[in-house]
């Protein structure tokens, strides 16, 4: 990757982290809708592998 790609990609790297907690907050209520005793750790753990898979994914096209 050029230089000015890694400097642009930091720039914006708190962002992105803040977008996935985001997404996988969405998710984990979605989980807590249907599983009221949810353990959030679990459901955080299992989320988090989904967006890789789908990351990988996407990657992969």
């Amino acid at each position: 990757m050029a230089e000015i790609e890694k400097l642009e990609l930091a720039a914006h790297r708190s962002d992105i982290i803040e977008d996935v907690h985001t997404l996988i907050e969405k998710y984990r209520a979605i989980f807590g809708w249907d599983v009221p005793d949810i353990d959030e750790n679990l459901a955080n753990r299992l989320i988090l592998n989904e967006v890789r898979q789908a990351i990988d994914d996407i990657q992969n096209e």
